[in-house]
């Protein structure tokens, strides 16, 4: 239970992705090279990600063959992230419902599209990451390991 007194979904575990879509659009809206857009699909196109949860606070840490990151956050503040391609922002995650958590990255510098993403456990188990940049929308499908 939360502060709120609501119960709080627990994303943890070890995550494979299922589907991926418009991940290579999302790249070209934010303004990536084709070079370096084609090494990072084919890099993403099997990432390894495992979430560790207490409470409202979050540690994600997401491998490909060519990078690792790992992001921790507490839903309710904001946090220092880079977005996917690399820029410094501010992130304020927050609950969207009993099992969404949506943050919206604000850059710390420069221009670029709005970017968003949320995270959401569905019913039957799977873990839904949907990223944005301005009006495109890149959604990849999670099952538990």
């Amino acid at each position: 239970m939360s502060d709120t007194g609501r119960t709080i979904t627990d994303f943890s575990g070890k995550w494979k992705m299922k589907t991926s879509e418009h991940f290579e659009d999302l790249l070209k809206a934010l303004g990536v090279n084709f070079f370096l857009r084609k090494m990072a699909v084919a890099a993403a196109a099997s990432p390894s990600v495992e979430i560790t949860q207490q409470g409202e606070s979050l540690s994600i840490h997401t491998s490909t063959s060519i990078r690792s990151t790992q992001v921790s956050f507490t839903v309710g503040q904001s946090f220092s992230e880079t977005t996917l391609d690399g820029r410094p922002c501010t992130s304020f995650p927050k609950w969207e419902t009993d099992s969404k958590i949506s943050c919206e990255q604000t850059l710390q510098k420069g221009d670029g599209p709005k970017t968003i993403w949320t995270r959401e456990l569905t019913k039957d188990g799977d873990l839904i990451l949907t990223l944005s940049a301005g009006d495109v929308v890149c959604t990849r499908v999670y099952e538990k390991e």
